[in-house]
């Protein structure tokens, strides 16, 4: 496992939920918080605020968010109308990372992102290769042709036929293209945080 690997896996054990999308994820082995004392180290009850803290740690942990960024995506949630949690975390899973990981092209959100970096994704035929970017319904995800041949792609098709893809989502393995068939919701927002901590925590 790689140092990266070892790190996010850390925070894995830190949150006691797996953060990584690993299959192979250390807190499956490890269930105890990291550290010389981690196994004798008990899970100590936080006050509110820690909870909502902690809330946010994993999300922004889950979705590679810095603060300010995680900041401005709830700043835009709450003007608008709705319920600001649910808005929140639809905002997230929109993300063009995200999405890549969705749809399986990934097999970690950190590898998603990292193949978007690496410019390998059109959009309706234009290339983006902003993580951050936001999708939306109609979008057509497809690899550059310039990209297929690379040695990440290898096994991608069986990959994506593998995957289990939301049905917000629509994946064509054959063809190694995906589409935003709908916004994400009800069972879809579903997480390993708890969004309404998150708004209680930044509406104090």
């Amino acid at each position: 496992m790689g140092k990266t690997l070892k790190t996010t896996c850390k925070m894995c054990r830190r949150e006691g939920v797996s953060l990584c999308g690993r299959e192979k994820c250390a807190l499956k082995r490890r269930p105890s918080p990291p550290g010389q004392h981690g196994v004798s180290k008990k899970r100590t009850k936080m006050s509110s605020y820690g909870l909502q803290l902690r809330e946010k740690q994993k999300a922004k942990r889950l979705y590679n968010i810095m603060e300010r960024q995680f900041r401005r995506y709830f700043d835009e949630a709450r003007g608008k109308k709705g319920n600001t949690s649910e808005i929140l975390v639809c905002a997230l899973e929109l993300r063009l990372d995200n999405v890549i990981y969705r749809l399986g092209f990934g097999k970690t959100r950190r590898q998603a992102r990292q193949m978007v970096n690496h410019g390998f994704f059109n959009i309706n035929g234009k290339l983006v290769d902003i993580p951050s970017y936001s999708v939306h319904v109609g979008d057509e995800i497809t690899i550059k042709d310039n990209k297929q041949k690379k040695k990440l792609i290898d096994g991608l098709v069986e990959q994506l036929s593998n995957n289990i893809t939301p049905k917000w989502l629509h994946a064509t393995p054959a063809e190694l293209k995906g589409k935003v068939v709908s916004l994400p919701e009800g069972e879809d927002l579903k997480s390993v945080f708890d969004p309404t901590l998150i708004v209680e925590l930044y509406s104090r």
